[in-house]
């Protein structure tokens, strides 16, 4: 009788175990999910922080081009006020594509193409684009991690007592999809 009362012992202290060992899982996962997310929006704000900079170096050679840095200006207005990730994620799409009429206009204009500034504010928006990437792969990552552990055995089983559904990944906007046409 006491060895069985052992062997209960330890099967209750295993089950106990699982049950912390899981659920410790899922809220790392959890709040690794919003790390990244949160990392995100911090490139997406860095990235609007410029913008003005920008527009302000343009603006002193491109005086007729008032529409595109009107689009850029409303783009950027747009990304601050996005309550959501969702529409942080859109008006950010649409924050780059105007900022790639502004850089089309500087072949326009060689000496703003020149101009160390406008040159400083370029590479540093394209360091930003290529942590966004990063932001956003490595969101995916968490997501990936997360999914997986509540599709397999048995971390499906302790998903479904603590409640915790698979997550959606970042998606490209179907325009983002679009291979740019190249002719010569």
């Amino acid at each position: 009788m006491s060895t069985l009362l052992w062997v209960i012992l330890v099967l209750i202290a295993l089950v106990i175990i699982l049950f912390i060992y899981y659920y410790n899982k899922f809220v790392n996962l959890g709040n690794r999910i919003d790390n990244s997310l949160a990392q995100i929006d911090v490139q997406l704000r860095k990235r609007a922080d410029l913008v003005p900079n920008l527009i302000e170096t343009v603006k002193g050679y491109a005086k007729h081009e008032k529409s595109i840095i009107t689009e850029v200006t409303n783009a950027r207005k747009a990304l601050l006020a996005a309550p959501t990730i969702e529409g942080k994620m859109k008006a950010g799409n649409q924050l780059q594509s105007a900022l790639k009429s502004i850089f089309a206009i500087a072949e326009n204009y060689p000496q703003l193409k020149a101009n160390e500034n406008f040159l400083h504010l370029q590479q540093e928006l394209s360091a930003i684009e290529d942590k966004v990437a990063y932001s956003r792969q490595f969101y995916n990552d968490n997501i990936l991690d997360f999914n997986n552990g509540t599709k397999t055995f048995p971390g499906n089983v302790f998903a479904s007592i603590f409640g915790q559904k698979e997550r959606q990944y970042l998606q490209i906007p179907e325009e983002a999809r679009v291979v740019p046409k190249v002719s010569f």
